[in-house]
C-alpha cells in the first residue's frame, strides 16, 4: 500500500498568465500614430480626440502628439493633443 497521495496536490494548482493590461503611456507622454495608450477590459477609459478604441477596448493614438487624461461624465477620457511645430 502506498503511503503518499499522488496527483491530487497539483491538480488544482494551475493559473493563467497575466494579460499585461493597464496604462502604457501616461499623461504628458509623447506618442506617435499607432502607439497603444491603454489596454483594458471594458470601457473604463473612453477615447477622445486623437484616439480610437479597438474591438478589445484598447485605446491607441491616431495622430502624433502628447497624451492628456481628463474626466467626462464620471469616466476618464483619453485624448492626444497635436504636437506643435
Amino acid at each position: 500500500m502506498a503511503h503518499i497521495k499522488t496527483g491530487t496536490t497539483t491538480k488544482g494548482n494551475r493559473d493563467s498568465v497575466g494579460k499585461r493590461l493597464g496604462v502604457k503611456k501616461y499623461g504628458g507622454s509623447a506618442v506617435i500614430n499607432g502607439n497603444i495608450i491603454i489596454r483594458q477590459k471594458g470601457s473604463k477609459y473612453l477615447s477622445g480626440k486623437g484616439t480610437r478604441m479597438g474591438k478589445d477596448f484598447t485605446i491607441y493614438a491616431i495622430i502624433d502628439g502628447s497624451v492628456l487624461f481628463k474626466k467626462h461624465h464620471g469616466k476618464s477620457l483619453v485624448e492626444v493633443l497635436p504636437a506643435m511645430g
